[in-house]
């Protein structure tokens, strides 16, 4: 066999482990997505076991039903906010949350089975084993985490606690952005590094999405959208009226949901001006290629994301646009590494 055809060959095995890794990504995608509608329609507590193996056949019988609604109805969610539920009702939240758990368990199976196989083949060599090994742990690590989210609504409040959500959806989006990231290297093979540090900006900005995905966490878990529904003011405040309440003064940077959500905000401002500035910095570059393709989609996701969060809270955040924000939120972050990512590397060596 030729070196070209082994060439050829290799990166062809690359190529199909990178967009298996993309499908990774998008079911982590998915489970972004499901975990926010699981959220806003009060369904994250309708399971109260965590049962790995079990836990994957939903109730079936009628005994089964009034088994889980049973559980349920021992926790506080129902005795002070939902006492009286039906059943039916009871069943129409419950499929969030099992919907939301499948897919963990699905995640899963699509990644370890095709990692056995391409590690089979040699497609995944010895070395990057180590690394694949790691993606999968953290993998598992977001199913504890979920569990303690879960966890903390099940004694004495009537949710989670914004703080593990927020972890939870943390661990979340660091296993997208390794998987996304591992998947754009098999993709891109052989590649070299540019001489430039400009990769770091967009890296900067990813960063920041990170932590202004992390504010709406805590936004969600406070219900904080539900209030101050008026932009660009605050009820015509700058501020909420109840900013510094709390005591200590810095708890209300994370227990206040008025501060929440003016966090939350002049997060989104600062997203919006380190973009736009970059972007405009970038003109002058004449970048080529995913560059420049990811430069622009950097752009016009930002601005899509803000008219998107504008629209959640004046509407009170109805579900599908609530949902379709904590989703494109997740694509934006994906576009700055997917940025980051064509500034530090060239297409071929």
């Amino acid at each position: 066999m030729t070196t070209a055809v082994i060439q050829t060959h290799s990166v062809t095995q690359s190529r199909m482990v990178g967009l298996w890794l993309l499908t990774v990504a998008a079911v982590i995608l998915a489970m972004i997505t499901v975990g926010g509608l699981t959220r806003i329609t009060g369904s994250g507590l309708s399971i109260t076991e965590w049962d790995p193996i079990m836990g994957v056949v939903p109730p079936i019988s009628a005994a089964a039903w009034h088994e889980a609604f049973a559980k349920y109805q021992r926790i506080p969610q129902y005795i002070h906010e939902n006492r009286g539920m039906s059943l039916e009702t009871f069943k129409s939240i419950f499929w969030w949350e099992w919907a939301h758990r499948l897919l963990g368990r699905l995640l899963g199976v699509v990644f370890f089975v095709p990692f056995l196989l391409f590690a089979g083949l040699g497609a995944i060599r010895r070395s990057e084993w180590p690394r694949m090994v790691v993606l999968f742990v953290l993998g598992g690590l977001q199913g504890f985490v979920g569990w303690w989210m879960v966890e903390s609504g099940l004694e004495t409040r009537v949710s989670v606690s914004q703080y593990r959500l927020a972890i939870h959806l943390g661990v979340a989006l660091v296993l997208l952005v390794a998987i996304l990231w591992t998947a754009l290297e098999y993709l891109n093979k052989p590649r070299a590094l540019r001489q430039s540090s400009q990769w770091r900006w967009p890296a900067a900005i990813a960063v920041l999405v990170y932590v202004q995905m992390l504010l709406g966490a805590l936004v969600a878990g406070l219900h904080a959208g539900m209030i101050y529904n008026t932009w660009p003011s605050m009820d015509g405040r700058i501020m909420p009226e109840d900013a510094m309440s709390q005591s200590p003064w810095w708890s209300n940077l994370f227990e206040n949901p008025g501060m929440a959500q003016f966090d939350h905000r002049i997060g989104a401002y600062l997203v919006m001006l380190a973009v736009i500035a970059l972007w405009w910095r970038e003109r002058a570059l004449k970048l080529e290629g995913n560059a420049r393709r990811s430069g622009n989609a950097l752009l016009h996701v930002t601005l899509l994301q803000v008219a998107l969060g504008i629209a959640t809270l004046l509407l009170q955040a109805p579900e599908f646009l609530a949902a379709l924000h904590q989703l494109i939120a997740a694509l934006l972050l994906c576009t700055a590494v997917w940025h980051a990512f064509a500034l530090r590397y060239t297409a071929s060596a």
